[in-house]
């Protein structure tokens, strides 16, 4: 069974100006999201900046948005590693924390072959009795999980049912999409419909974060056989998306959020704040998708 169909938001962690979780804006958040209608809360993920956090800070993190969520939606927690034991340590202690499926991203860095990423994931596997989603992000890990490797990793663990796929390579995608049961989330928000053209259920997305009902409409209008309506919205946000990615994830969407009054835009070193002028072309971006 899915963990979820639709729009799953890749949400930020707010920081106050001396550095730590602001839990008071996470929690505004997450109402804002239940209100707007994610299907799903990804927590402590690439977005969330979860590579700067503590094993406490991150399972705090956690264990305050199943809090502030209380079962109304699904939550999955990021708990991948570049180390096997701290992802296993960190999905045993989120699955404890009552999350709904965990979102395990490639080892980064030190990465690892394929056969690697077999005993990678199924050792997490092992580990809890939640559903997983692979995370497949070659772009900020160097490594890749071929088509057939994400296959077989699925044919031989019950419990990982599914995959963020953010290579960007739609070829590889058919083919996942062709030859598995496996479920499909776009990783990407730009080929969010050519995704679910192909099979994929949703997206988890970084502009959901400011436009979750618009994201969430035209994931639902796809599936429901509204294909024009939405592909007229994965156009219109097109440029949203580029403005989104016009530097490193998170800087953009931490700007437009401080944009929109939703949360500051506080980011943690090494990442730093979005310049003047890619400031200004956000802006009128921003304001160009709230008045059309």
């Amino acid at each position: 069974m899915s963990i979820f169909k639709g729009l799953g938001v890749a949400l930020i962690t707010p920081f106050k100006g001396n550095g730590e979780i602001d839990f008071e804006t996470l929690k505004k958040l997450v109402e804002f999201h239940v209100e707007n209608e994610t299907d799903s809360i990804i927590i402590c993920g690439t977005t969330g900046e979860s590579s700067t956090l503590s094993n406490d800070e991150h399972l705090k993190c956690i264990e305050a948005c199943v809090e502030y969520v209380n079962k109304r939606i699904p939550v999955i927690a990021g708990t991948g590693s570049n180390d096997t034991k701290t992802a296993i340590y960190l999905s045993k202690e989120a699955e404890k924390l009552g999350v709904n499926g965990l979102l395990c991203v490639t080892p980064y860095y030190n990465k690892t072959n394929q056969e690697g990423l077999k005993r990678y994931y199924g050792k997490i596997a092992d580990s809890v009795n939640i559903p997983i989603i692979m995370y497949n992000v070659q772009s900020r890990t160097g490594v890749n999980i071929n088509p057939e490797t994400a296959i077989e990793i699925f044919n031989n663990n019950e419990n990982i049912i599914a995959i963020k796929e953010s290579s960007g390579n739609i070829s590889q995608v058919a083919k996942l999409l062709a030859n598995s049961n496996l479920d499909v989330y776009s990783g990407n928000d730009d080929q969010t419909v050519p995704i679910l053209s192909l099979g994929g259920i949703g997206v988890i997305s970084v502009v959901a974060n400011i436009f979750p009902r618009e994201m969430h409409n035209m994931v639902m209008d796809y599936l429901n056989d509204n294909i024009e309506k939405a592909r007229d919205m994965q156009l219109k946000m097109l440029e949203l998306c580029n403005a989104l990615f016009c530097d490193v994830n998170p800087i953009p969407i931490k700007k437009a959020m401080e944009i929109l009054g939703m949360a500051n835009g506080i980011l943690r070193e090494p990442l730093v704040e979005l310049d003047q002028e890619k400031t200004k072309i956000l802006t009128k971006v921003i304001n160009n998708v709230k008045n059309n």
